[in-house]
């Protein structure tokens, strides 16, 4: 096999790995780098478990070839949390009960990451749009939606938008 050597940002630091052409950046992620928050759900962009920001965009890593991530910064998971504090979306999917087996938890976390960026004030049907790439199989969705919205008024209110 073809060996490719690959440098991209994960999670705030830089990263130089020689990888297969083939392999996937969510395997990358869990296999080279032990970041196993990013799940694995169906290799076929239907789930959503395994999305991750790339360049600030959320991307589902099942189908993105690590050597395509060349010189991005990727975000996952395991960098939501700051100094060991919750962010407001971790804290709103404890606080409101949105998860349940927690299989799809990472993926919805880091796409209404940056849904909540690009729309701060959303109502719940823009939520459930935001989120709509992502599966979930137990909880029927109202609290990932009460979730998200427990964040967005978080994020208003430490930003002193309320």
């Amino acid at each position: 096999m073809s060996e490719h050597e690959v440098t991209l940002t994960v999670n705030g630091e830089s990263v130089t790995r020689s990888v297969e052409a083939r392999m996937l950046l969510v395997h990358f992620i869990r296999e080279d780098l032990s970041l196993t928050g990013t799940h694995i759900g169906c290799d076929t962009t239907s789930c959503g478990a395994c999305t991750v920001l790339v360049n600030g965009k959320p991307v589902k890593s099942c189908t993105v070839f690590a050597v395509q991530a060349e010189g991005a910064e990727v975000e996952t998971i395991e960098s939501v949390a700051a100094g060991g504090v919750l962010h407001p979306l971790q804290e709103g999917f404890w606080e409101k009960h949105g998860l349940q087996c927690g299989y799809c938890t990472p993926g919805m976390i880091m796409t209404a990451k940056e849904f909540l960026v690009r729309n701060p004030n959303p109502t719940e049907d823009e939520i459930r749009r935001g989120i709509s790439g992502n599966l979930c199989r137990c909880t029927g969705y109202n609290k990932i939606v009460e979730a998200i919205q427990y964040a967005a008024e978080k994020l208003q209110a430490d930003a002193g938008g309320e």
